[in-house]
């Protein structure tokens, strides 16, 4: 009896051990930039699996969508990361607290699609499309001006806005149109039965990060372990929804995305893997999320040329490597 009495004690004293270890885990609230995506897989992927909490973490998703102000929320302590891009640039000019910690995308999903027998064969070659279909934030202030910046020929003439609707697109086989790797495609092959030409603009040398984590400044400050250990957490679950069981990350995703389908999940994660989104360049041997001070600058420098930065931003204030390239979760990669 006193055996059982004793075991009886000792695995009350282990509850409340961890009982006392999750109430002591920090409360975060993580807010993306679109609706539940597998672009967002990695952190339901470190929710599903206990990595989040296996660092102190209990991590909620505030998922975006159309003029979503997650960069706002951010700014103001509403939340306490932002899933952004390189937008802490523009942060820096404006005096918005915020900056990026880690950037998961080595390379922006941003493409051009062109119907399978049109005669494009590279960017330049689009200088002869009949239209270019293009949201107007990218056309105006976004990558159309370093496309005309780099190949010469293209006009404002050729544009016409993008609404998401690719019906333009596919009436006019000389047409190009905007888009994101793991979505139009996909779309598109399901409507006609035909695959479009894709171009990956990174692959032409647009070089953003794409998918940062953004922090406020006064938490990269005053507490920098929690950003380490949110960084840190994000990037395994990272590899894991690229190279593991994604199963139960991607019932979390429908979850919180109910027009999500299997099929989308499935065709983003073959791309982004097949285009190496996350996992080239530095990102190789340093890890996923890996930044670096040369690649920052000389997006920024590329950009003020092609007119989308004014010169003179302290572009070192958009961004800190010290929480990346440190080989984190890398031996987890199946290349």
């Amino acid at each position: 009896m006193r055996d059982v009495i004793r075991l009886t004690a000792s695995t009350t004293l282990a509850f409340a051990a961890l009982a006392g270890a999750a109430a002591a885990q920090d409360k975060v609230t993580f807010a993306t930039n679109w609706l539940a995506q597998a672009e967002h897989g990695g952190y339901y992927q470190a929710i599903a699996d206990g990595t989040y909490a296996e660092h102190g973490l209990d991590v909620t998703i505030r998922p975006g969508g159309p003029q979503s102000p997650g960069q706002q929320l951010l700014a103001t302590g509403q939340v306490d990361f932002y899933m952004g891009g390189m937008g802490t640039i523009n942060s820096v000019k404006e005096g918005l607290p915020t900056v990026a910690v880690a950037a998961i995308f080595q390379k922006d999903p941003q493409i051009l699609l062109a119907h399978p027998d049109a005669p494009f064969e590279t960017v330049a070659d689009m200088t002869q499309a009949s239209k270019l279909i293009i949201a107007q934030s990218s056309f105006f202030g976004g990558f159309f001006l370093w496309m005309k910046a780099n190949y010469e020929g293209f006009r404002d003439e050729q544009y016409e806005p993008y609404t998401f609707n690719p019906a333009p697109f596919l009436a006019d086989p000389m047409s190009v149109q905007q888009g994101y790797l793991t979505s139009e495609p996909y779309e598109i092959e399901k409507q006609t039965g035909w695959a479009p030409k894709v171009f990956l603009l990174a692959d032409f040398g647009y070089a953003p990060y794409s998918t940062t984590i953004e922090a406020h400044t006064g938490m990269v400050e005053e507490n920098p372990d929690l950003v380490q250990r949110f960084v840190d957490a994000s990037i395994i679950g990272w590899y894991n929804y690229l190279y593991g069981d994604n199963t139960a990350a991607n019932a979390l995703i429908k979850a919180d995305n109910p027009e999500m389908t299997d099929g989308q999940l499935a065709y983003s994660l073959e791309k982004m893997k097949e285009y190496a989104i996350a996992v080239s360049g530095d990102a190789i041997e340093q890890g996923i999320g890996c930044m670096t001070d040369a690649r920052w600058t000389g997006f920024y420098e590329s950009m003020v040329e092609a007119g989308m930065y004014e010169p003179g931003i302290d572009i070192s204030k958009a961004y800190t490597t010290q929480f990346v390239c440190k080989g984190m979760g890398a031996d987890l990669a199946q290349m």
